[in-house]
């Protein structure tokens, strides 16, 4: 670890169970991040979970769909997924990489797999854009997984997606949210440190193992854990449980904006919203 330790890490808020649903044409997934929890986790508005062998559970993929005043950030752990939208942009996300796309002012697009057979798995995380940027044109970007930097620490291997870590620039960076998003694999009994500013946003998802915490919390497997946020914290201090764990944590900036949602539209009103659907109807996304 880093000569600096944290003088205060922040204490575990409460631990959340994600909800099963199916979404698209029929997609198996875990809904980790509800919609009641969005304020809470400011600046973020869903994070999904989905994994299985079984190709019914993921084969129908999610045909055109829209999007407005948002960004979904795409992390595939395992398997082929291909991206085409209305603006133009076209992708393959494969195995350990990463498709950032900006919805901005509107855009409908699909996410199909490209296997029959096999695994699927990984995530699927909204992240808001301040109401200024709801009306930016659609962006897309496909990572590689080769092109997401990597961090080496004692008994911990980090991927470095968005923000910063021990140094370590993420493949993206955005001013007005700046998200942290972390994918970190940690042997049995390591031990990881995030430095946070204290308004930070936190929370992390287990997906294979547990942490277990000083104060005695266990977070097991599919579950996420959210942090306080407390005035004199310097971050946060993740520890494997015996079976070593591998987990995503993310953090970011809180907008303190209102959030209006209709689906696959997040506007800061009602007559936003309103209008988004109008715009919809009438053929003017990108």
């Amino acid at each position: 670890m880093s000569a600096t330790r944290l003088q205060s890490p922040r204490a575990v808020e409460r631990l959340v169970a994600g909800q099963p649903t199916r979404d698209g044409a029929g997609v198996k997934l875990t809904r980790v991040l509800t919609q009641d929890l969005q304020r809470r986790l400011d600046p973020f508005l869903m994070l999904d979970a989905f994994g299985s062998d079984q190709a019914d559970d993921y084969i129908a993929g999610f045909p055109d769909h829209p999007h407005r005043g948002f960004e979904t950030v795409t992390y595939m752990l395992e398997g082929r997924m291909r991206h085409r939208d209305s603006a133009g942009h076209e992708g393959l996300l494969g195995s350990g990489g990463v498709q950032w796309m900006t919805a901005g002012r509107g855009v409908i697009h699909s996410e199909l797999p490209e296997q029959q057979e096999g695994r699927m798995e990984g995530f699927q995380l909204w992240l808001n854009l301040p109401g200024r940027d709801k009306m930016c044109d659609p962006w897309y970007r496909d990572i590689g997984a080769a092109e997401i930097p990597q961090l080496e620490l004692p008994g911990v291997q980090a991927r470095v997606i968005a923000g910063e870590s021990h140094g370590v620039a993420g493949a993206v960076q955005r001013e007005a949210t700046q998200p942290l998003y972390l994918d970190l694999q940690l042997q049995p009994g390591a031990e990881f440190e995030q430095a946070l500013p204290p308004d930070r946003n936190a929370f992390v998802y287990v997906y294979r193992g547990a942490l277990r915490f000083e104060t005695g919390c266990m977070v097991s497997q599919q579950r996420m854990a959210l942090f306080a946020n407390t005035a004199d914290s310097d971050g946060v201090r993740l520890r494997a449980g015996d079976e070593g764990a591998r987990v995503l944590l993310i953090a970011g900036k809180p907008l303190g904006e209102p959030i209006a949602q209709y689906g696959p539209f997040v506007m800061n009103t009602e007559g936003e919203l309103l209008q988004a659907v109008r715009d919809y109807q009438a053929g003017r996304f990108a």
